[in-house]
């Protein structure tokens, strides 16, 4: 099972920047059993991008429900160290697909992150209120997306966070980066402010 995969924008990244940048998804919103996997979505669910296109596909969407499924072993962990050995990536974006669905599973991440420190791991997330209450280390960025069911929490000054736009225009206009096309433009290491733009496909 492939682990770490690279998504059509992912791809372009890595090669706009000269870079190994992978992304690791689980299903969208629910799992195939009906458990929820974005627990905090609101509004993003109606127009999730990683609830259509090649992600429902009939051959990917088993690839998503087995990586959900191993995320919630013992085993995880080691697999995934596995895998940074094996893929060598520089950045990981954690959920191109699917969101922290609970505090064990975001600490497993955080000890692969303690355990590939040259590694970069980032994600957006809907998970705002347990992301403030846990300590990250400093090879990791959260982006907090602002359509979710906690977006109240999020402060625009502090918190690095995204806005949707209908055009290029508008999120020049608004001050934000657009990270529409190099995903790591959202990240703390190739932007300076805390506002991301993304525009809507």
């Amino acid at each position: 099972m492939n682990l770490l995969t690279q998504n059509t924008k992912l791809k372009k990244t890595s090669k706009a920047l000269g870079l190994r940048v992978f992304n690791f998804g689980i299903p969208a919103y629910k799992s195939a059993s009906g458990k929820l996997t974005c627990p905090m979505a609101d509004e993003c669910v109606k127009f999730c991008y990683a609830k259509k296109g090649a992600y429902v596909w009939s051959n990917v969407q088993p690839a998503f429900e087995k990586r959900y499924q191993l995320s919630k072993t013992n085993d995880f962990i080691d697999a995934m160290n596995s895998e940074i050995l094996k893929k060598k990536p520089d950045y990981i974006r954690v959920h191109d697909s699917g969101d922290y669905y609970s505090r064990a599973y975001l600490h497993k991440w955080i000890e692969v992150a303690i355990h590939n420190p040259s590694v970069r791991f980032y994600s957006y997330t809907n998970m705002v209120s347990m992301m403030l209450n846990v300590s990250l280390p400093a090879n990791y960025d959260i982006i907090f997306s602002d359509s979710g069911k906690q977006k109240n929490l999020i402060d625009e000054v502090k918190h690095r966070h995204t806005k949707i736009f209908t055009s290029s225009t508008d999120l020049d206009n608004a001050g934000y980066v657009n990270a529409s096309v190099v995903d790591l433009y959202a990240t703390k290491w190739f932007n300076d402010t805390n506002k991301v733009g993304l525009i809507f496909h």
